[in-house]
């Protein structure tokens, strides 16, 4: 099964469940910036307790959950892995928590069009924070190499004032100033 196609099955699974959703991880990256490649497909759902069986059985017997649920550190909530076939990509859930940022850009989140359907993706200032908090917490240069592309394409475009308010609460706001004085002709009055 394609990328594309496993991503597609997915998001028609969450809309006939109807559960809300939104797309996030290096998809919701590729959204605003130069594409990379992934080995998965991530979403936040927010999910009660019987609607995990209830998408699997949507997704179909290609889709196998992986039993042991995982905890994700920067916003505390659960994560689902789903395997696909015998292929090395995944699907992973996150389920939406009570993180006051985990749940503003959730409220946020906004129809994209991807591959022919219409999809729930973060907007391009929630990625850009996300992605600065994971870098903070997680040490991974990959999120602030993410977060740098976001910025670099979409400077003109993103609400500052938002991603400043953000920034200040997580912490994150000195390397978006790292991120914004290594950018080539970068307006600092933005």
């Amino acid at each position: 099964m394609k990328s594309e196609e496993i991503l597609l099955t997915c998001i028609d699974a969450l809309e006939r469940c109807a559960l809300p959703y939104m797309l996030v991880g290096s998809l919701s990256v590729n959204l605003y910036a130069p594409p990379r490649s992934t080995q998965d497909v991530d979403f936040v759902v927010e999910m009660n307790s019987g609607a995990l069986p209830r998408l699997l059985a949507e997704l179909g017997p290609r889709f196998r959950l992986d039993p042991q649920s995982r905890f994700e550190t920067v916003t505390g909530t659960t994560r689902h892995i789903i395997d696909v076939d015998e292929d090395f990509f995944h699907v992973e859930l996150f389920q939406l928590s009570d993180d006051a940022f985990d749940r503003e850009r959730f409220r946020r989140r906004v129809r994209v069009h991807l591959l022919g359907r219409d999809a729930f993706a973060p907007t391009a200032e929630d990625v850009v924070v996300m992605k600065l908090r994971w870098s903070r917490q997680g040490h991974r240069s990959k999120d602030l190499e993410d977060a740098r592309n976001i910025i670099l394409t979409q400077a003109d475009n993103l609400d500052w004032d938002y991603i400043h308010r953000w920034g200040a609460e997580h912490g994150t706001r000195e390397l978006l100033d790292e991120i914004r004085a290594s950018l080539p002709d970068f307006d600092e009055s933005i």
